[in-house]
């Protein structure tokens, strides 16, 4: 692309993502608009909302979608998308997405900007606008005491990211546990800085891996995204094999590893105790397997 097109384009990204976030602060932070966000969290709206992106009536929100947030689809199959789902869990070519196949590279499962913590009683990790404890985000105390002292690695998508995901490594995977949450909780009545996210909905899988123990997969939904698809039960699996995608948002990817398996980027700790969430693409390497 031509330089000042890149640049132009990045700007024009900026400017959208400004309105954007002045109207998600009119709608967390005003009595109007926590109203209407407890309107829009009931269940049956998402399930509704979730129904029109898979009908031919979302159609016309996909070209506007994609100037709003400048999405370029060349990186992606050439296709007729029949629906707004169509495109929004579009495929993109292989060769754009080039998967790290050597067995002690750990590799990022998706698209997205990653903060790494360190996982302990008193580790608190910010997930799409809540805050989780290593119990309260899996409900299982047991399964919690087995990663103390591990890594989490936390993957956000935004929605212009790649929205498919793919295994880390090669190994076998049991069930896929789904916890029921509340996209957002909200007191029209508080005041302005109250918590206003509480739980999301959630759901993971133990990967039994060659080269990094049992690790945690789990995606986490967001408002409107009530549909996290994952595509195989209890099976083996294989480095690079499509897991599965999410459906109508933005959404996140979870990795807990346990003590002593894993030895991240140092850029990863790094930016993440700064704030700043680090860019990284589906298959590109993050870490290695620990010595």
């Amino acid at each position: 692309m031509n330089p000042i097109k890149k640049l132009l384009k990045a700007r024009k990204k900026k400017k959208n993502l400004q309105k954007s976030n002045r109207f998600l602060r009119k709608l967390y932070e005003t009595k109007v608009g926590r109203l209407l966000l407890k309107a829009l969290t009931i269940p049956a709206f998402s399930t509704f909302v979730g129904n029109i992106m898979d009908s031919k009536y979302s159609k016309p929100i996909i070209v506007p979608f994609m100037k709003l947030n400048g999405i370029d689809l060349d990186e992606y199959e050439d296709r007729v998308f029949d629906c707004f789902n169509d495109f929004f869990t579009r495929q993109i070519k292989a060769e754009n997405r080039i998967i790290d196949y050597t067995p002690e590279h750990l590799i990022s499962p998706c698209d997205g900007r990653i903060s790494v913590y360190p996982i302990n009683e008193e580790t608190i990790f910010p997930i799409k606008g809540s805050q989780y404890t290593m119990f309260s985000i899996l409900r299982n105390r047991e399964l919690a005491e087995e990663y103390k002292g591990g890594t989490c690695v936390v993957v956000r998508l935004s929605v212009d990211n790649y929205h498919r995901y793919c295994y880390i490594d090669n190994g076998t995977k049991t069930d896929n546990i789904f916890v029921p949450g509340v996209l957002h909780t909200v007191n029209p009545l508080a005041f302005e800085h109250v918590e206003v996210f509480k739980e999301n909905c959630r759901e993971y899988t133990i990967l039994h891996t060659e080269n990094f123990g049992d690790v945690i997969h789990m995606e986490v939904g967001a408002l409107l995204v009530g549909q996290i698809s994952n595509y195989h039960g209890a099976c083996a699996i294989e480095r690079g094999a499509e897991k599965g995608r999410f459906e109508y948002g933005g959404s996140t990817i979870v990795l807990f590893f346990k003590k002593g398996t894993i030895e991240l980027h140092d850029r990863l700790w790094t930016n993440t105790a700064i704030d700043i969430e680090t860019p990284i693409k589906m298959g590109e390497m993050i870490g290695y397997k620990a010595k």
